[in-house]
This record gives structure tokens, sequence and C-alpha cells, in this order.
């Protein structure tokens, strides 16, 4: 590991104001991931702003909304009565991923901003565009079973690990940032970028602007959910599949639904077109098979991830199966 400066603000402005002003800072809260990084090499920031100071930890209501810090802890937002009440599609989702001791270090902001986990942007001898930008793309011909089947490029086919963010872009969260220009909210789905050409570039955040909380709305799916996570063993592993359902019934009848995916796309990947089709459908497993197969329209596999393309439809039918409780 490189030497590196530590500062430890107290105020906001003080932290934005210190990664704005410096190309080599970055903000660091649990540090689950980011010192991960800096062992391996792959991430070498000169300045470590430590924000856990700063007043960012409390989860309530506000204005209609579930307003969750960036600070709160992921394991205390799981266990959350307002959460539970509100969004418990999320709680499951929380509880779904890592294990209780890192989720009882990481925070939501940094859970939004973890980095992708594929072995060749971990491996600094390897070809990798996100780490090294013109390198190319060591898991398009190489191993990869873990990765995307939407939204790919080809400059990187690396998927957005997190579980929390599958069901926090289902919900249409509004993530609330400050920075340098100002305060500014962008909703979820645009928080997170595809690879395109800049695979480089993770997020939508400008330089020193740092995550306050995340808005997520009222709404009708606070009993027929299920956040399903598909992987290789119960617990401590990244999802294979995942999907997060949530329906709104009416009797046998879905008057509205929420589905994204997880483990297929470089950010967490929502369902629009199954949406619409469910709404107004009966919860029968045929219905929902149906809107599995317009949610995989698109999907593109590679040499190791074929199975994707059978898994993916499956855990969603499974998934809204389990939501709606149809045998």
């Amino acid at each position: 590991m490189i030497q590196f400066q530590y500062v430890k603000p107290s105020k906001p402005k003080a932290a934005i104001d210190t990664v704005a002003k410096d190309q080599s800072a970055v903000f660091i809260a649990g540090g689950t991931n980011l010192v991960d990084l800096m062992k391996r090499g792959v991430m070498n920031p000169e300045k470590l702003v430590d924000i856990n100071k700063l007043p960012l930890r409390k989860i309530e209501r506000e204005n209609g909304n579930v307003r969750i810090g960036a600070l709160a802890l992921n394991g205390a937002v799981a266990e959350d009565k307002l959460v539970l009440e509100k969004h418990p599609l999320l709680a499951q989702a929380l509880n779904a991923g890592a294990s209780a001791q890192l989720r009882n270090m990481a925070t939501v902001g940094g859970n939004m901003m973890q980095r992708v986990r594929c072995p060749y942007f971990y491996d600094t001898a390897m070809p990798c565009n996100k780490r090294e930008p013109g390198t190319g793309c060591g898991a398009l011909e190489g191993y990869n079973r873990m990765h995307a089947i939407f939204g790919h490029s080809d400059k990187c086919i690396a998927v957005n690990p997190s579980d929390m963010n599958v069901a926090l872009v289902a919900l249409d969260a509004v993530v609330l940032v400050s920075g340098p220009k100002g305060d500014r909210k962008i909703p979820f789905a645009e928080f997170h970028r595809l690879p395109g050409d800049t695979p480089q570039i993770h997020t939508n955040l400008q330089q020193g602007e740092l995550i306050m909380a995340v808005d997520v709305p009222e709404n009708p799916y606070t009993k027929n959910v299920n956040y399903l996570k598909i992987r290789d063993r119960n617990s401590y592993a990244f999802a294979l599949v995942s999907v997060a359902a949530a329906l709104d019934l009416d009797g046998s009848t879905i008057k509205s639904a929420r589905l994204a995916m997880g483990g297929v796309a470089h950010k967490p990947w929502r369902l629009n077109e199954a949406e619409q089709f469910l709404a107004g459908k009966p919860a029968t497993e045929a219905t929902f098979r149906q809107a599995a197969q317009l949610a995989m329209r698109g999907a593109k596999a590679f040499e190791h991830n074929k199975f994707k393309l059978t898994l993916g439809p499956n855990t969603i039918v499974q998934a809204l199966k389990n939501a709606s409780g149809v045998a």
C-alpha cells in the first residue's frame, strides 16, 4: 500500500471541500470495500477523508418518505421498525448481502458505491478497462460466469454486486447528494451507469459530491414482496442472479408491480416492461412466466454465463410466486 494522509472532518462542508479540491482524495466510511481495493493496489488514494463524524445515521420519516442517512449501517437499516413496516423488500435485500459482521460495518452510502467484484478488476496483472482504461476487458474472452447479460459493452461486462441497490431501484428511491455546487437529487435508476465506452466512471456523482441520504417514497408494497438471491452458497456470496419483486394485489389481481434484477448488469436492472405487463393481470404462474419472457428480451450471454438465460426467468417467476403466495 502507498502512504496516504488521513483526515476526519466533523462537518459535511469540510469533507466535501477536501475531496473537491484534491483528485487523489476519497471518502471512507465502513471501508469494507475500499480497504480491500487499497490492499490489492486497485485503488491508490493519497488522502482518506473519514466521514464517520458526520450526522448522517438517522432513519426517519420525511415528507411521506423514509429517509435513510448515508452512514446508517446495513444491519441497522435491515432491523429498523420503520423500514420493516414500510419497505420490507429493502430489509430482505439487505439481509441477503454479505455477512452479519460486514452488515454491521458497511454503510448505505458505501453499499451504493461499492465496486464490481470482477476478478479481472481485482487482479492488477490482468487487463481491465475499468481499472486501467484502454487495456482491454479480460472477462470478454476469459472466465465470465458471474458477468452481465444486459447493458454490457465491448469495454466491460462486469456486474453491480449490491443486493440493496436492486431493492432501492425497484422502490423508486432517490439519492440526496451535496457537493461544491450545492445539493441535488438523483433518481436511483440514474445513479449508477452502464459501462459504454467509459467503464471507469462508476456512478453519476461529480468530484467532491457526498451522498447524504436516500429517500424511499411511500408505496403500497408492504406485504407481497420477495427478494430472491440465487448464489453458489447460502451466505457470504454474490448473486448469480437475484430478483426484487413487489406486488400490490386486489384479491388475485395485480394492481401494480415492481421488479428489478441483480447479478445481470453493470447497474441494478429495472424490469419496466414486465411491470407494465403485470398490471391488471391475474397473479398466476402463467402470467409470471409471460412477464419473465418479456423481462429477458435483449439478454446476451457469454461463454460461461449462458445458464443465466435460463436461471434469470426462472428466478423472476419464483420471486413473483413467493411474493404473491401462488403455490
